[in-house]
């Protein structure tokens, strides 16, 4: 390491022209009393960026400063590195140059990791090199994928040979499961498990016992795929591992549990919801995986073409009023719900919602978790909700009348309620809330639109191709030969990306039914929902299957997607 030279940070902070002398005395004598130095403090405070402050102690210690690190690892470096070690020192060796071995780190003043790390390679000398933390995180990730990335049957193959026991302690919260690679067997494969499902992009993981086998399913894009058969005997071990893992009672297998897990994958926040179902050959597992590093709530990027997004938004945007989502669990409603309060979601408006469960927390928004058990229930969180002086309210769904009832009396004065109903269509979320008792007139003063929607996979860009449709086939499905593009659909090939699927990620299908006055007319005349969706069609709504095969014609699904979910 080069020694300081004569110039201080700050100094060099102000001659770079990032901070100002004034600024600087202000914030040195603020940070007295403070343990943080003053590059941490100015960071802190959000006067300077990481990579200011790096580039100025590069220049203090006669060092390079590398926001990016060229990485090569021609000799394996990685190999004689524990993870846990580079993590917990945040430095990484990047690159050898003749006798010397280049090693990125982020602070200047922790120099014994670079004297270990003489004992490990003891016939090299170390130049340091300054980088940010999120560079060395991301060199760590992208490389040990790479190195260690082992797959399930290897371990399953492995768990042949050896003896294992099973860990009675829950892990830590925050665990990075990449950092357990050596431990036990088991552990090892249930964190391979998870580990592909989030690398697989699976939604959710389905451990199933059988008579003679036990077998592992990935949903990918709302499909099932058999993906693993462990060994039918270590079933019990595999159970209990996700049971204490999700801190649940691994002597209990007779009733159904629920429970969560948090880890870190690969620097990811990954949230995963436990359920255990008994059955007669052992209990069922599923587990619901969120990753919340990677979620976005964009209601612009959902699925929604020009016109309908246009409407939509003037909708949520009304003062007052009901906007409910309809469609079969899976359908995506809570991703719109939650993208519509992300667009909603101002300082000056109080957004609260009642949920079970919620799935993701959005900062800036206050959200109840709806808990029968203590006679916590959506219609009573509801009527919680509205004294505490709600702008807007979301409501995770209508299950029963008195739950309906409040949210309509939320809305008639002066609310805006978003929610969801389980429906097959637009139209038919008029008649449930009449079949659960509200009347009539008070839906047509109170609720603005329903919006049906499903979920439809996406072809995959790396293996898409063009086809020539067949005039039956589009006679069939009511499309004209003029509206196609060259007279062409689409689909996928199948290729490794998409894990010769034809499919890569999902969007929305969406009919949209405002309330408009002829349509409120009808719900008056206790109309039934097919007489009202005529009408409706008629008014200029798209249905489901005319907006899903919109989407096949542009070539961002296939027809036979479009037909399964419609």
């Amino acid at each position: 390491m080069a020694k300081t030279n004569t110039k201080y940070l700050g100094k060099i902070l102000v001659d770079r022209k990032i901070i100002t002398q004034e600024e600087l005395q202000e914030a040195v004598l603020a940070q007295k009393g403070s343990t943080l130095r003053l590059g941490q403090f100015l960071l802190k405070k959000g006067m300077v960026s990481e990579e200011d402050i790096l580039s100025c102690l590069a220049e203090q210690y006669d060092m390079t400063f590398m926001p990016r690190l060229d990485f090569s690892d021609p000799e394996n470096l990685f190999a004689s590195m524990p993870v846990h070690f580079m993590r917990k020192n945040r430095m990484v060796p990047f690159k050898k140059k003749g006798g010397t071995i280049l090693v990125g780190i982020v602070d200047v003043l922790n120099i014994q990791p670079l004297d270990d790390l003489k004992m490990i390679f003891p016939q090299y000398d170390f130049e340091a090199v300054l980088t940010t933390e999120e560079e060395i995180q991301n060199v760590i990730n992208a490389h040990f994928n790479v190195l260690k990335d082992e797959s399930t049957n290897d371990v399953i193959e492995d768990l042949e040979e050896s003896d294992f026991e099973i860990l009675t302690s829950s892990i830590s919260e925050t665990e990075d499961i990449m950092d357990m690679a050596n431990e036990a067997p088991i552990i090892r494969l249930v964190n391979t498990f998870i580990k592909q499902a989030v690398t697989d992009r699976a939604s959710d993981i389905h451990v199933e016992p059988y008579e003679k086998d036990l077998v592992v399913r990935f949903r990918i894009d709302g499909i099932l795929y058999n993906m693993y058969t462990p060994p039918k005997k270590y079933q019990g071990a595999i159970i209990s591992r996700i049971k204490i893992m999700a801190n649940l009672n691994i002597a209990e297998n007779r009733l159904p549990q629920d429970g969560r897990i948090q880890l870190k994958i690969a620097g990811k926040d990954i949230d995963i919801r436990v359920s255990t179902f008994p059955t007669y050959y052992g209990e069922r597992i599923v587990l619901r995986i969120l990753n919340k590093s990677d979620m976005s709530f964009d209601l612009d990027a959902i699925g929604f073409d020009k016109e309908t997004l246009e409407k939509f938004d003037k909708l949520i945007k009304k003062t007052y009023g009901i906007v409910l989502v309809t469609g079969p669990t899976g359908s995506g409603k809570s991703t719109t719900l939650y993208s519509v309060l992300q667009k909603l979601k101002h300082e000056d408006v109080n957004i609260l919602t009642v949920e079970d469960p919620i799935e993701y927390q959005i900062s800036g928004i206050g959200q109840m978790q709806v808990k029968p058990g203590i006679n916590l229930t959506f219609a009573s969180g509801l009527r919680s909700i509205l004294r505490q002086d709600p702008d807007i309210v979301m409501v995770g769904e209508i299950r029963d009348l008195e739950t309906a009832e409040i949210a309509v009396q939320a809305a008639l004065t002066g609310h805006r309620v978003f929610s969801t109903l389980h429906t097959n269509d637009a139209a038919s979320g008029i008649t449930r809330l009449i079949d659960m008792g509200i009347e009539p007139f008070l839906i047509t003063s109170s609720v603005n639109a329903y919006l049906a929607q499903r979920l439809a996979r996406k072809i995959c860009p790396a293996c898409k191709e063009a086809f020539k449709p067949s005039p039956k086939m589009l006679s069939e499905l009511g499309i004209k030969p003029s509206q196609l593009h060259g007279g062409k659909l689409y689909h996928g090939k199948g290729c490794p990306e998409c894990l010769n699927t034809g499919y890569s990620g999902r969007l929305g299908i969406f009919e949209l039914l405002p309330l408009t006055a002829g349509v409120r007319k009808m719900i008056m005349e206790h109309s039934e929902a097919p007489l009202i969706k005529e009408f409706a069609i008629k008014e200029g709504m798209k249905t489901l299957l005319q907006d899903g095969l919109n989407k096949a014609i542009e070539g961002i699904t296939t027809v036979e997607e479009v037909l399964r979910v419609c």
